[in-house]
């Protein structure tokens, strides 16, 4: 499978980032053709040394990374790219990679 990771960064609130995040993001995403599986985290992220800049990760499975190329460029894909803006406000790193089981 292939994934979209997301690295959302803590934002100015995270009341508000959480409430559009569940409310307008997740539903927008969730419509991107191809897309096979979609998780957040749940809870504070953290790394092994503590606190981290991380507010929430998401994960994004395609079939291929074709599959993410082609959902992302569709009216859907652009749609849910287009919303970072509204939220996020805190930046985020998106990584985009082929992923296999070991």
């Amino acid at each position: 499978m292939a994934k979209v990771l997301v690295l959302y960064k803590k934002p100015k609130s995270a009341e508000a980032f959480d409430k559009h995040y569940a409310a307008v993001h997740i539903p927008l995403a969730k419509k991107i053709p191809g897309l096979k599986k979609y998780g957040i985290s749940t809870g504070v992220v953290g790394t092994p040394a503590g606190p981290s800049d991380v507010h929430l990760v998401a994960s994004l499975y395609f079939d291929s990374l074709a599959a993410i190329q082609a959902g992302m460029g569709s009216a859907e894909g652009k749609a849910a790219g287009g919303d970072l803006a509204n939220f996020a406000d805190g930046g985020a790193d998106l990584y985009i990679f082929d992923e296999k089981e070991v």
